[in-house]
């Protein structure tokens, strides 16, 4: 790797994500930037687990000797960040769906006018 190069796109695709999801009003915006902040835990996550000149720990004679094994500990975390960010994207554009077809608009300035 490149020095501090992930974590420096982590932070900024962290940082895009969190201002779309302050500032953006639509709905299906606010969902897609709730995905890059996802996307940007999961590269956090994968850059925290390299490790330089690190064999792959399925090998089977791969603990042997001096070669350093990488821990399979994140790419599981990551995988299963994945499933639960697809439930939770698909979760959120079902709930904007239905919003969509109560109020005939995904603005959120709507939707909150219109609280009784």
């Amino acid at each position: 790797m490149t020095g501090n190069f992930p974590y420096l796109v982590v932070g900024i695709l962290f940082v895009m994500g969190f201002i779309g999801i302050v500032f953006e009003k639509n709905l299906v915006k606010i969902a897609i930037a709730v995905s890059v902040v996802e996307a940007a835990t999961n590269l956090f996550i994968i850059t925290l687990g390299y490790r330089s000149g690190g064999s792959i720990p399925v090998w089977t004679m791969a603990g042997s000797g001096s070669s350093r094994m990488v821990l399979p500990t994140p790419q599981a975390l990551t995988l299963t960040a994945i499933v639960i960010g697809l439930a939770t994207t698909a979760l959120m554009l079902s709930f904007a769906m239905s919003i969509y077809r109560h109020y005939g608009s995904l603005d959120v300035r709507d939707v909150r006018r219109l609280r009784g």
